[in-house]
């Protein structure tokens, strides 16, 4: 029976720092992403994809902003839509061009997907995470008043924050674990999902909110039933006491391991801290393995020789 890899793609993976995010661009970094993702598939392993989406639906935000006189805008939740079809074109196209050229044929699908959160999650009464541009203080006084949330950020400018409730449920776990159980590649949950609350008996409706897409990623894992959670981002691994003159990469490492490094502060919120996160509650749930690695690095670390691996406690008490 083939293996079942969820692999999160980071944003450098589709848009990096400096550029500007014209298709081109984009569709060139997928291009990276997914050879290594076929090595994968020529290996026998049944993938599932999701991916970021922040600079994409950023640029979304500004392309509603400036038609605003001309056409209607979109809610937050239409936007994060917008962006998982977008997204996920660009993935089927791309890997479907290179496994035709490696002899290939699998199928490809994008799962437009909704992801289930309380809607009395804390994160509602303090938004706190930042969406599109920035503006200046007038424009986001005059949208305070309009009953939205903005922070001023460092100097740099005023920008909207939106809550960032945790993933529950993901409504299309069971249609993404069939299409993956038949052989199809599955692009599923991009950008941490459209978040959405449950108004009565599976009947939903989209928020504005923003899930964290690293533990949307777990929750997809652990819902599709992956035999490992694999997290791509821009370093190696995860280390201790990161970019010191003492700084060690770790490799294979347990939880009580974690806890113990999370304890003494190594792992910081911004950075490596939720991914650390996502990939303890996957080894919680489930007992597999959960891998951070480098994109360039994605074979290697599911073969175990690249990358930080986390495994449950057993583990490492036999050996292994």
């Amino acid at each position: 029976m083939k293996k079942k890899v969820v692999i999160a793609l980071g944003g450098n993976a589709i848009l990096q720092p400096g550029q500007k995010g014209t298709y081109e661009e984009q569709i060139a970094n997928v291009e990276v992403a997914c050879q290594q993702i076929v090595e994968l598939i020529k290996k026998g392993f049944q993938i599932v994809i999701t991916h970021g989406n922040g600079p994409q639906v950023g640029n979304i935000l500004i392309q509603n902003e400036e038609g605003a006189k001309l056409v209607p805008k979109m809610p937050l939740d239409v936007c994060g839509a917008q962006s998982q079809g977008m997204i996920g074109y660009m993935i089927q196209q791309t890997l479907r061009k290179i496994l035709i050229q490696k002899g290939y044929n699998s199928e490809i699908v994008t799962v437009i997907t909704q992801v289930v959160v309380d809607k009395h999650d804390p994160s509602f009464q303090n938004p706190s995470k930042p969406v599109g541009p920035f503006y200046n203080e007038e424009k986001a006084k005059a949208e305070i008043a309009k009953g939205e949330s903005w922070i001023e950020d460092a100097g740099r400018g005023w920008r909207k924050v939106v809550p960032s409730p945790e993933p529950k449920t993901i409504v299309e776990a069971n249609i993404i674990k069939q299409l993956a159980q038949v052989g199809a590649i599955v692009i599923a949950s991009g950008g941490g999902g459209i978040p959405v609350v449950e108004t009565k008996n599976n009947v939903y409706t989209g928020v504005e909110a923003v899930i964290d897409k690293d533990l949307a990623g777990e929750r997809l894992a652990v819902d599709v039933g992956a035999d490992m959670f694999v997290i791509l981002t821009d370093v190696s691994g995860v280390a201790l006491n990161y970019r010191k003159d003492n700084e060690t990469w770790l490799r294979n490492i347990t939880l009580d391991e974690v806890n113990l490094y999370e304890a003494e502060g190594h792992f910081k919120k911004g950075s490596m801290g939720p991914k650390v996160k996502a990939c303890k509650k996957f080894v919680e749930a489930t007992n597999k393995p959960a891998i951070i690695s480098s994109l360039d690095k994605l074979v290697e670390a599911v073969e175990d020789k690249a990358g930080t691996r986390i495994l449950p406690n057993i583990s490492r008490e036999k050996g292994k």
